[in-house]
């Protein structure tokens, strides 16, 4: 039998009524390891229905088989098939992987993040060139960076769904390749229209790699082993837009602005090569289908399957799941429309400072655009340290999972995020109200240092939240969280220029200090009221039946 013709039998034949059968093909029962819920955003739960043997992709057995029995439409009668999943210390699990390796996989998916970031932020040293030499205003060159960030908004909508399908690595690959493509025409445009569209689609291609990233992490860790590479990983998309600044200053001062544009197709050359030529695929699915279709040429037997085909979705579900479902959750769920609120207002002061720093060092105390990217270091570093306290407030999750017997509300989550939201509107009011020209430039940068230290803490604990709250939702609920936070990112660097014109600079920084300190309430209400309001939601997790009197809580 053809794949072409056995996928379609599945499709035509296998709208089923399903009884698991947790046994592996010997009859020996087999234990599956316990879907964490953060796992759930990084396995095919939105294309599978709701009866798909997720099990399958989370465990190992003795032969590498589990039993599923399934009903047939066609002639009413019980076929067996096997479910292809990992033998025990699989070595081709990427989990099983050394540590040696494994650790090589992460820094260099990390690397990718950070020069993603980097590149969305270096251009920022020298807009006024790219004004200049295309006479244009400064707001249309201030383009070049929000139509970048605009698609790390767009682009997650797309690559996420077809890393479900076509597995990390092609999607890695083939977007990484076109964004080093499009990276080139910034360096040599002779217009601003040229740099200004492939801008919008490097910045498109370039969002891949930062959706697919805790994938990657999450398919070659054991939830043991997370926390330090989780830590490494959520450092980068930080320090890159600190670090950004501070190359491109000085790059900028002795090279001009092209140099912006160089910098950045050497790095993501490098990255891409790295990524594309020593990094295997590692999304179980995607590697149990090509061991079970291996298994059916070379046995003859079309009884060797996954999930993916016995359970797949129809067409028109899977479409409104990845591309309705981001949007019902933004707009009908306070939990994801305030928390995305509040990421968005955190993104969007990341890149006002791009444009805020220059005022205060470049225009009001005079320094070369490399000195006032020496200013952001304070926020690189206070992003390090929390990065580096990640592995604790992890342990500190652990104690309160045993506390409620593995079962701990979703609120536990914005503990962290209780106490570091304060840092946010401490470190803008110094920022603010040491910001004078006649005052020494110290107060200004390490009032980025508490900024900075807050990023991870609140990123890190409004994206568990989110996931352990809607869990089989968490994908889309991630997906609503980026494309608002993207979008206000991008828009706010077009207006921030004019806002410390009319404000000043100390009340245009308080502004956003005051705006950081309303948004402390919510975590604070969410962990009071947030299971009630999960309680009357559409979409929220609930153990009782993942709430099985609701179609939506049911993934339709």
């Amino acid at each position: 039998m053809s794949e072409q013709t056995f996928y379609q039998s599945r499709t035509n034949d296998l709208q089923s009524e399903v009884t698991r059968v947790d046994f592996d093909s010997s009859g020996t029962k087999s234990f599956a390891v316990p879907i964490d819920a953060s796992d759930l955003i990084n396995l095919p739960s939105r294309t599978l229905s709701r009866d798909a043997v997720l099990e399958e992709y989370t465990q190992e057995t003795v032969d590498g088989q589990i039993l599923r029995e399934v009903r047939t439409n066609a002639t009413g009668n019980v076929e067996r098939y096997e479910l292809i999943t990992w033998k025990l210390n699989d070595p081709e699990n990427p989990k099983n992987w050394s540590k040696a390796y494994k650790w090589y996989c992460t820094m260099c998916v990390a690397v990718t993040c950070f020069v993603v970031a980097f590149n969305s932020a270096v251009i920022t040293a020298d807009i006024e060139g790219v004004a200049e030499e295309f006479h244009v205003s400064l707001e249309v060159a201030l383009l070049s960076i929000t139509l970048f960030v605009v698609g790390f908004g767009i682009g997650p909508m797309v690559f996420a769904p077809l890393s479900e399908i076509m597995g990390r690595r092609p999607i890695y690959m083939s977007t990484l390749l076109l964004a080093v493509i499009f990276t080139i025409p910034g360096a040599v445009a002779q217009n601003i229209e040229t740099l200004l569209i492939t801008r919008a689609i490097a910045g498109i291609a370039f969002s891949a790699p930062m959706t697919l990233v805790g994938g990657t992490l999450a398919d070659l860790w054991k939830n043991e082993e997370r926390g330090v590479p989780m830590a490494a990983f959520s450092a980068a998309p930080f320090i890159g837009p600190a670090i950004g600044p501070l190359v491109g200053g000085f790059l900028s001062d002795a090279a001009g602005w092209r140099w912006l544009y160089w910098i950045q197709l050497i790095l993501s050359a490098i990255v891409w090569f790295a990524i594309s030529f020593t990094v295997p695929e590692t999304y179980t699915p995607r590697l149990l289908a090509q061991r079970a279709a291996k298994l059916r040429k070379s046995t003859g037997n079309d009884k060797f399957v996954t999930a993916e085909d016995l359970d797949l979705r129809p067409l028109s579900q899977r479409l409104r799941l990845f591309l309705l479902r981001p949007f019902q959750l933004l707009f009908l769920e306070p939990i994801v429309f305030f928390i995305s609120l509040y990421m968005s207002v955190l993104y969007g002061l990341l890149y006002m400072f791009f444009i805020a720093y220059p005022i205060i060092y470049q225009q009001g105390k005079g320094y070369s655009a490399g000195n006032t990217g020496l200013m952001f270091i304070p926020i690189a570093v206070g992003v390090l340290l929390s990065a580096a306290c990640s592995p604790f407030v992890n342990k500190h999750y652990i104690s309160l999972v045993k506390k409620h017997n593995g079962n701990p509300p979703a609120e536990v989550r914005l503990i962290p995020m209780m106490i570091s939201c304060w840092f946010i509107p401490i470190g803008l009011f110094i920022f603010a109200w040491t910001s004078y020209p006649h005052l020494s430039w110290v107060g200004p940068a390490l009032g980025g240092f508490p900024v900075g230290f807050g990023f991870i803490f609140l990123y890190n604990a409004a994206n568990n939240y989110l996931v352990d709250s809607y869990q089989h939702q968490a994908a889309s609920a991630l997906a609503a969280k980026t494309f608002l936070r993207s979008f206000w990112g991008a828009v706010t660097v077009l207006f921030t220029n004019q806002m410390y014109a009319r404000l000043g600079n100390q009340w245009a920084s308080s502004l956003l200090a005051f705006i950081g300190l309303a948004c402390c309430a919510i975590p604070y209400i969410f962990y009071f009221k947030g299971a009630a309001i999960r309680k009357h939601s559409h979409f929220a997790y609930s153990g009782d039946e993942e709430n099985q009197g609701s179609p939506e809580k049911q993934l339709d």
